[in-house]
């Protein structure tokens, strides 16, 4: 009965109480930072003051066009100013967003646009021609609107009933925008690869986008002012939140249409960049860059990593460039990263090898996530931290999507027992910092013995002529499951099965070296993913 007077005559009201959105963090920065630079396009270069008035001018735009809360807005564009813009003017006024991988074909974005019922479609000119058989596929009627960059310059079809200034143009630049009725809210459509069937529709909310933009500062150290280099796509899970995040600290998006050597070390030396982030590809097109292009860094920049760890000679050399590495890990229901590889100091002391191994290590929760643990699933406990059994990675907390739209039985599945199950098996170190070993499908049961692909595609990795790996299951009359190595060489480097065969045997134990070794180029999905449902349909007809 005591409690009670904790909530008697303490009720919520909107002095004390207002919805979470990282909207927010836009127009705070407009008032504190009005003059300083928000992004960098090329030539172009805009204030805070007027990157707020262009998101209000957008917002005002698509009301006046009936858009209104819960109509979903699609856009198909590369890291350039209105895909910045689209994350604040679309969820001002209560409408989500759908951002579109730039690397689909007609038929996967044609189902994106009718499962997500789009009312709006804005398209940048290089991809008009895809969006236009896309459209010529679904049965909605969307708004068409198209963006003709200035730093493209090929031809291209119009497709569209109005460019994007002209839409722009339209919008009250003084727009009051109607704010987020409920933090609960959706404020983006996210679409998974689609490795195995369709693709799900994850939806995010503000409060949990909200939450990010901090929980970024902290994990990716951003102090006043940060100068991001966008080489991660913004359509991949909303550029894990940066797009909000810099807001909250005053900082500048450069903008680059396409991930190139020279254009990202001319930015980081011309614009002074301090972070970015991408994956591993991108540390690969670094390092492989012809050394005029390479530029001397002048102070230490943050490059953030997220899928699979980079080899150890990757990582030496990005840091030999001058690139401060941290890995993360996540997926698009967590908002991307929601696990980091946070450096320990007592690592300082370790040879560069051993550093290596405890940066391969995926790590510990971020600070917005309430709840990470490696469970077994068919009891809900947690496997000892001893670094060898494995279990399943689990997340609890604020930074986890609403659910899967229109999918109400994968949501089931994904969230029970008061967890979201991602699938993917872990080990627990007995420092707490947790290291994947697989997909839970992906595991090899062998003769009773369970083989983790991923263990034996690190070894595969080792090899200097493997440029890329990847390992599924192949039957087996004696043991039920071997494994089944698919190997893409480096250009210029060469080797065969015998000499893989006996240099995973030197590198791992017996059992778990790969039966078989097939060579050729890997099929991915469009966000570069190995698509291991065709490999295993491969290694089954060996």
């Amino acid at each position: 009965m005591t409690g009670k007077r904790f909530s008697t005559h303490l009720d919520q009201n909107p002095a004390n109480y207002v919805p979470l959105s990282p909207v927010s963090f836009l127009e705070r920065a407009a008032t504190i930072y009005p003059e300083h630079t928000a992004w960098v396009h090329g030539a172009q270069r805009t204030s805070y003051k007027d990157f707020f008035r262009r998101c209000r001018q957008l917002a005002a735009a698509l009301s006046a066009r009936g858009i209104a809360q819960g109509d979903v807005v699609s856009v198909m564009l590369p890291n350039v100013p209105p895909m910045l813009e689209a994350h604040y003017g679309v969820p001002m006024i209560g409408a989500v967003l759908h951002t579109i991988n730039t690397r689909l074909d007609a038929a996967l974005i044609a189902f994106q646009l009718e499962h997500a019922a789009s009312k709006v479609i804005i398209v940048d000119s290089e991809f008009a021609a895809v969006m236009r058989a896309a459209i010529d596929l679904v049965d909605i009627d969307p708004i068409i609107i198209q963006y003709q960059d200035s730093e493209f310059r090929e031809e291209a079809p119009f497709i569209a009933e109005l460019s994007y200034e002209n839409l722009v143009a339209e919008g009250n630049p003084d727009f009051i925008w109607p704010g987020v009725e409920d933090e609960w809210d959706a404020i983006s459509l996210n679409y998974t690869s689609g490795t195995a069937g369709d693709p799900k529709g994850v939806v995010y909310h503000h409060r949990g986008a909200y939450l990010m933009g901090y929980s970024n500062l902290i994990t990716a150290e951003l102090g006043k002012h940060p100068v991001y280099l966008w080489t991660l796509p913004m359509f991949h899970c909303n550029g894990w939140s940066f797009p909000w995040t810099l807001s909250l600290v005053g900082g500048t998006h450069i903008c680059l249409r396409q991930v190139r050597a020279a254009q990202i070390f001319e930015a980081i030396e011309t614009e002074q960049v301090t972070h970015l982030c991408g994956a591993p590809i991108v540390m690969s097109i670094l390092l492989a860059a012809k050394e005029v292009e390479k530029r001397p860094l002048e102070r230490e920049v943050h490059f953030i990593t997220s899928a699979a760890p980079p080899p150890e000679d990757v990582m030496t050399g990005m840091q030999a460039l001058g690139f401060r590495l941290t890995h993360v890990y996540g997926l698009t229901e967590t908002y991307g990263p929601s696990v980091i590889n946070e450096w320990n100091e007592s690592w300082d002391s370790l040879t560069s090898e051993e550093q290596a191994v405890m940066m391969k290590r995926q790590g510990i929760r971020y600070p917005a996530l309430e709840g990470l643990s490696v469970m077994l699933p068919h009891t809900m406990q947690p496997v000892p931290a001893d670094g060898e059994t494995p279990g399943e990675v689990m997340f609890r907390g604020n930074t986890l999507m609403k659910g899967y739209l229109k999918n109400e039985g994968a949501t089931h599945q994904a969230f029970y027992d008061g967890w979201f199950h991602s699938g993917d098996l872990a080990v627990v170190h007995p420092d707490g910092y947790l290291e994947l070993r697989d997909r839970s499908k992906e595991i090899i049961i062998s003769g009773g013995e369970n083989i983790s692909s991923t263990e034996v595609e690190d070894a595969l990795y080792k090899h200097p002529a493997v440029e890329e790996a990847a390992v599924v299951s192949m039957p087996d009359a004696k043991w039920g499951e071997r494994p089944c190595a698919f190997v893409e060489l480096t250009e210029g480097h060469d080797a065969s099965e015998d000499n893989l065969i006996t240099w995973c045997r030197d590198h791992l134990a017996h059992y778990k070296v790969p039966e078989r070794i097939i060579f050729g180029e890997l099929p991915k999905t469009p966000t570069g993913k190995i698509k291991k449902y065709v490999l295993r349909k491969r290694a089954r007809s060996q």
